[in-house]
């Protein structure tokens, strides 16, 4: 029996129109599970068509809609405990303007939209989560500040206790390629940003990009994509390799009794990794926010 597609949707932060392509190129059926990652707000030209799009789209099939770091700055200026000065250096202005200007005119049913995203998603075989996660602590347990403001870093965090594969979002890949690690696929490729936006069907990994005017991207980039993939799993292999070569070195000195002890092991030409994208403040602070350069 065909239970329908389970597709999850990545950071759209008010490009109302790439979602809207989106939508069109993927044709929900009533039996599709499509899960929004969150950011759905802020930075992008039109916040409140984007919302009632996800309404409009709750009426023909199931949508999961996850919390983002930005509905929680901009529940935090509604609810007078983050200073709204804050937010819209984080991209809260092209939020405000959609709204005719002002933050009394959100309506009732946005207010309640926000309202009910969740924190996860998990089916038998994903994990979805807006940012991260602590690979040994249960969806339950995990930290606000994992859940919602760290970025990945070039080496991702171990596979989820679970076992499922992660799907997140958060960490935008300027150049609108999707990063697939195995265990985790990060799909923000930075719409906003004169990336794409993405959508992903969880089980066959067929995916559509649209970018922020709503043209579709063209099926020809699928093939470099999938070689991207291949690299970027060998060097995160070579990368793996190379810290175990250091740790097994330090352990025979550490045997040994000392470094002087041991005749120097020459470990193979390292390349520097490309720049790690920015991490979150370690304060925690929703007034850190990852701004971008």
């Amino acid at each position: 029996m065909d239970l329908g597609r389970t597709i999850a949707i990545g950071d759209i932060h008010g490009c109302s129109k790439a979602l809207r392509s989106v939508i069109e190129i993927i044709e929900p059926r009533a039996d599709d599970t499509i899960v929004c990652l969150g950011d759905y707000i802020d930075r992008g030209p039109d916040s409140r068509d984007v919302i009632d799009q996800l309404l409009e789209l709750q009426k023909r099939c199931n949508v999961v809609t996850l919390l983002g770091n930005h509905e929680i700055m901009l529940m935090a200026v509604l609810h007078g405990s983050l200073p709204v000065d804050v937010w819209r250096e984080n991209g809260g202005d092209s939020t405000i303007v959609s709204y005719g200007g002002s933050l009394d005119r959100i309506p009732v049913a946005h207010r309640r939209f926000l309202a009910r995203c969740r924190h996860y998603h998990e089916t038998e075989s994903e994990i979805f989560v807006h940012a991260g996660y602590v690979a040994h602590l249960p969806l339950s347990e995990q930290p606000d500040q994992v859940l919602f403001w760290e970025h990945l870093m070039s080496i991702p965090p171990p596979p989820h206790i679970s076992g499922r594969v992660a799907f997140v979002g958060h960490t935008p890949q300027r150049g609108g390629r999707i990063v697939n690690w195995g265990h985790l696929v990060c799909i923000d490729t930075y719409c906003f940003g004169g990336g794409y936006l993405t959508a992903v069907d969880c089980d066959t990994l067929d995916c559509w990009q649209s970018d922020r005017h709503g043209f579709l991207r063209p099926p020809s980039w699928k093939v470099t994509q999938r070689i991207r993939h291949w690299w970027s799993r060998l060097r995160l292999q070579r990368q793996e390799w190379i810290m175990r070569e250091r740790a097994e070195l330090a352990a025979r000195r550490a045997a040994a009794g000392g470094a002087g002890s041991v005749k120097q092991d020459v470990l193979p030409e390292e390349k520097a990794p490309d720049p790690a994208p920015p991490t979150a403040s370690a304060a925690g602070s929703p007034t850190m926010e990852d701004k971008l350069p």
